[in-house]
């Protein structure tokens, strides 16, 4: 069974997701999810981080409210910035150094700064010491290094088996 369906859980959130999308409980929509909640996870089998387990489960709940909190007070900062009275804005490029050496904690951290309204992981060095930060507007690019360092990396560090080389 588990070489028919490598992950379960993901096929059929992909059949629910496609049933939703589709907005039709028809046959021709519940076997056109099913193929793709079956072919998707074997196709894209080889893609997927192996053995990644967090071994802080309840700090990992509390990055995510962190992370989800500065999602929103970003997206009220932006929305400050975009419609609020005309100012010059102040976009840099910051290169930020990161210790993460594991690959799920390195993806979760550029993730974690693109999903965060005003930011974006622009590049990752090749090799792997640094990420490249656009950002909207900052006056104190120091700061932005420390925030993203000791609100996200520290946290993914101790989440995931990272490890500083």
């Amino acid at each position: 069974m588990k070489r028919l369906f490598p992950y379960p859980l993901l096929s059929l959130a992909l059949t629910l997701l496609w049933l939703l999308l589709a907005n039709s409980l028809s046959l021709g929509n519940l076997l056109m999810g099913g193929l793709l909640g079956w072919a998707i996870p074997r196709v894209c089998r080889g893609l997927w981080f192996t053995d990644v387990r967090p071994r802080h489960p309840l700090l990992l709940a509390k990055l995510l409210l962190r992370v989800t909190g500065d999602m929103l007070w970003a997206n009220v900062q932006v929305a400050a910035l975009v419609l609020g009275p005309v100012r010059r804005l102040n976009p840099v490029f910051v290169e930020v150094p990161v210790d993460i050496r594991q690959e799920m904690g390195l993806t979760l951290l550029m993730s974690i700064i693109t999903l965060t309204p005003g930011t974006v992981s622009a590049e990752l060095s090749e090799d792997g010491r640094r990420v490249l930060v656009h950002t909207l507007d900052e006056d104190d690019p120091d700061a932005l290094i420390e925030s993203i360092k000791t609100r996200y990396e520290k946290p993914l560090m101790e989440i995931f088996p990272c490890s500083p080389s």
